[in-house]
């Protein structure tokens, strides 16, 4: 449908471990103004470390080194789906009550009505872009050792910011693998210390990644920048203990143990941190292409960011905007060329809203019920994403292809509904839980008050849907509230079948891919499929 690019964009190749997954490039050369170095060239420039680091970054927001029709960081799909927070927006979003998708490229279609199987290459494609990012992340350490940086004989100054460069590394590794042991269960699992070359990582257990996660998110606090005090769009301090505190919240699901005591301990200084939510701004500016700017950058723990001018892809918020654009939808109220005719939502979750000011949803010429997926005109259309400025005027992207609006991956509306949800739970209070639900409303507009009595899980699991809906939470909250599988909870489509019906437990996780088997035989197939 779409293919992803980047216009302007640092050209870094680094060495990959092939036997990670079979869509790797083995990329073992720097290539920079059109000129071939080897790396010990590239790094007698200190500030290629640095740069290298933007690439770790860059992995998360961007399809490839080049363009649309070339120089894709994986292979086998078109750019634009197989772009990392695309893939993992899709995979999140569009298998639950609060998305689907009316296009029917390849095996997309089993992810609206959860039918997949491991030969589906969307999924593939997001199995291999997280084993992507973690050989990414293990090439800069093993670049960053202190023999490597003694023999290069790199200075002081640098050799302290690579310190603070490694931790954010770490980090980003162990982002990847959360991605991983959440959606996949038992994966692949290498580290810096593991040899570049052709071996077949060994397969570990979730609670193998688990530990290592933790372990690692610990080991690297002491090494992360202060709350606050890095560039916007790089992780501190307070981006590891909130992806610490996911990892806990998630705990029953992933180890069987109830860690919401770690949890919450891990909240806390996220909780007290200078992250802020601007109560005079709106809620709909957190996702305007400005909100690096607008005010809403205070609540912003950790964006992918984008830029229409210089992080072109047909993948991250410009696939969020556009695809929800259609029917009768004017796309330049969205500050784009036009719309994708592709997402919308489901008439299970537009109920949730009853007149929240948050559900912004377009109904002129959409039906409320979804009797055709691939009719736009059936389901409500989302206009949560915007690349209009709060100022007036649409993004930098003056052609109106691509946007500028940077993907809230953790902000604290998420952290005091996640302390809302462990007071739920028996850590926490339930009136401090009242209060930061009403700082979220009033935020927004709404005029509910709610009190400490409204707090219990299944308001929250609604809460958390009515302020961070199509920011990729869904799947992972129906499943540790209890409603995603099973016929708990059932919503059009969910099983293939129109008023929904229950599916087995086994899509709680996904199939390790079939083309990533056949690359690494020693790998076992998740159960049941």
């Amino acid at each position: 449908m779409k293919k992803s690019r980047i216009i302007k964009m640092l050209v870094l190749s680094v060495v990959t471990i092939l036997s990670m997954t079979s869509c790797t490039k083995e990329l073992d050369k720097i290539e920079i103004d059109e000129d071939i170095y080897s790396s010990e060239v590239f790094y007698q420039d200190e500030a290629s470390y640095k740069q290298f680091l933007a690439k770790l970054y860059a992995g998360l927001a961007v399809s490839g080194q080049q363009g649309p029709a070339g120089n894709s960081d994986i292979a086998g799909i078109d750019e634009g789906f197989g772009q990392y927070l695309r893939a993992y927006w899709v995979m999140n979003e569009i298998t639950t009550d609060e998305a689907i998708i009316a296009w029917a490229d390849g095996n997309l279609p089993s992810l609206n009505n959860q039918t997949w199987a491991s030969n589906n290459e969307f999924i593939y494609a997001m199995f291999s872009r997280c084993m992507y990012q973690v050989s990414l992340c293990n090439e800069f350490l093993r670049q960053t050792t202190a023999d490597k940086l003694n023999s290069r004989n790199v200075s002081s100054a640098t050799r302290a910011q690579i310190v603070n460069y490694r931790a954010e590394a770490r980090f980003l590794r162990a982002f990847s693998y959360w991605h991983l042991m959440d959606m996949f269960g038992n994966v692949p699992f290498t580290t810096e210390n593991d040899t570049v070359g052709f071996s077949f990582p060994q397969q570990q257990s979730r609670a193998f990644i688990f530990d290592f996660i933790v372990s690692e998110l610990n080991s690297i606090d002491a090494d992360l920048l202060a709350s606050g005090s890095n560039e916007f769009g790089r992780v501190d301090k307070i981006a590891g203990k909130m992806l610490l505190a996911k990892v806990y919240l998630n705990a029953q699901v992933y180890i069987n143990q109830n860690k919401f005591a770690e949890a919450s301990a891990a909240l806390t200084p996220v909780l007290s941190s200078t992250y802020s939510i601007n109560t005079s701004s709106s809620y709909g500016k957190v996702f305007m292409a400005d909100n690096d700017s607008n005010g809403s950058q205070s609540e912003m723990i950790f964006p992918i960011r984008y830029s229409g001018l210089n992080t072109q892809t047909y993948g991250g918020t410009t696939f969020i905007t556009h695809a929800a654009v259609g029917g009768s939808m004017n796309p330049s109220n969205f500050g784009i060329n036009g719309g994708w005719f592709g997402l919308r939502t489901r008439p299970e979750f537009v109920a949730k809203f009853a007149g929240d000011p948050r559900g912004m949803f377009y109904t002129t010429g959409q039906s409320l019920s979804i009797g055709n997926i691939g009719n736009f005109g059936d389901g409500y259309a989302v206009q949560k994403y915007k690349n209009i400025k709060s100022t007036g005027g649409q993004g930098s992207d003056v052609s109106g292809n691509f946007v500028d609006i940077d993907f809230p991956v953790f902000r604290l509306a998420d952290a005091y509904l996640m302390y809302a949800e462990l007071a739920a739970r028996g850590q926490g209070s339930t009136s401090q839980a009242a209060t930061y639900v009403n700082t979220l409303r009033t935020r927004a507009g709404g005029s509910a008050t709610v009190v400490a009595g409204d707090i219990n899980l299944d308001f929250i699991l609604d809460e958390r849907g009515r302020e961070l809906y199509w920011e990729g939470h869904r799947r992972q909250d129906l499943i540790r509230f209890g409603k995603y599988t099973g016929g708990v909870y059932n919503w059009q489509w969910k099983g293939g079948i129109q008023a929904g019906t229950s599916i087995d437990d086994k899509f709680k996780i996904f199939p390790i891919p079939a083309t990533a088997i056949g690359s690494n035989p020693t790998l076992q197939q998740n159960p049941g499929y």
